[in-house]
């Protein structure tokens, strides 16, 4: 799936800068129970030669409305496939799932270290 990430050239190659993209609809389906879950996806990174580009990041992430995977399994590949599409200095991955059983999960992946602190 990786191959449908799409990127651009970075337009300031020698400033390190962070990029944020926000994803307030992602849907997944429950590998035990076949259930949708639903997670707010937050991207952090700050870019290397290329950037992320959003129509196909859109499309990429749908792809996993019909697939049954776990919480932190899709954060992690998520992160894999975009660190493998765009080589960022530093990329972070967060997964913030709606409640269920009482329970909210917020799954965190980092890659990389640019020296550039990621913002809170």
């Amino acid at each position: 799936m990786a191959s449908t990430l799409e990127v651009f050239p970075n337009p300031h190659p020698t400033r390190d800068y962070h990029i944020e993209h926000q994803v307030r609809e992602f849907t997944s389906l429950c590998p035990k129970t076949g259930q949708p879950d639903f997670a707010t996806i937050t991207i952090r990174y700050v870019p290397g030669p290329t950037c992320i580009e959003l129509k196909s990041l859109k499309l990429y992430l749908q792809s996993f409305r019909s697939r049954g995977v776990f919480y932190e399994d899709v954060t992690n590949l998520i992160l894999n496939d975009l660190a493998s599409a765009c080589s960022p200095k530093w990329i972070r991955v967060e997964s913030r799932w709606s409640v269920r059983g009482g329970i909210e999960s917020i799954i965190t992946a980092e890659h990389g270290d640019c020296g550039l602190r990621p913002v809170a």
